[in-house]
């Protein structure tokens, strides 16, 4: 699976938008969406969400692990949060579970979009990077034992899609090689 196919179904996540448009319900493949009154919270898909903000029909609000907008002890709580569970991934052996499954994809997008809705999206922006970079080179260490001890299987819990995007076609290469090498070096019958 490609990056932009991670990121596409990372767009289907619902976030809350505030319109500032009137519409009746609309009716979507995926379900109804609506109906949109000026001022009223209403759930819609990532997709729609940067749609609408691109076209100025709404303001942005960032998902409950993302938002910092309310009061001063709530952002500090929320860049607490999230400094939180930066740093209990680099405390942790194992993967720590993530506020979203997509939460890099939805940073990414959100923070390009809409970062004028997402107060402090500079230090969201820092703290998700270091969560990320540290994970991806807790899965590289994974893959290197991974392969360096010859393992069978491997129990990947805690990963997100775009995580295990970018180590999948070097472990499958990896262990094609391994498998290669075992078959080699067994005596012919």
């Amino acid at each position: 699976m490609e990056p932009a196919e991670v990121e596409f179904l990372a767009e289907k996540e619902l976030v809350t938008i505030v319109p500032n448009f009137s519409l009746d319900r609309i009716h979507l493949i995926g379900g109804d969406l609506g109906p949109f009154n000026p001022g009223l919270p209403v759930e819609v898909p990532v997709w729609l969400a940067i749609n609408l903000k691109q076209r100025q029909k709404c303001r942005l609000i960032p998902p409950e692990w993302m938002d910092v907008a309310l009061a001063g002890s709530l952002i500090r709580q929320t860049q607490e949060k999230l400094e939180e569970i930066r740093d209990q991934e680099r405390k942790e052996d194992t993967f720590t579970p993530m506020p979203s499954p997509y939460y890099m994809e939805l940073t990414k997008l959100l923070l390009n979009y809409a970062s004028d809705n997402i107060p402090k999206a500079d230090e969201i922006r820092t703290l998700v990077k270091d969560t990320w970079d540290t994970r991806v080179a807790k899965l590289r260490l994974s893959a290197d034992s991974f392969v360096r001890q010859q393992e069978a299987h491997a129990k990947l819990d805690n990963l997100t899609l775009m995580e295990i995007n970018t180590t999948g076609t070097f472990l499958t290469q990896a262990l094609d090689h391994m498998y290669k090498l075992r078959t080699n070096l067994q005596p012919a019958e």
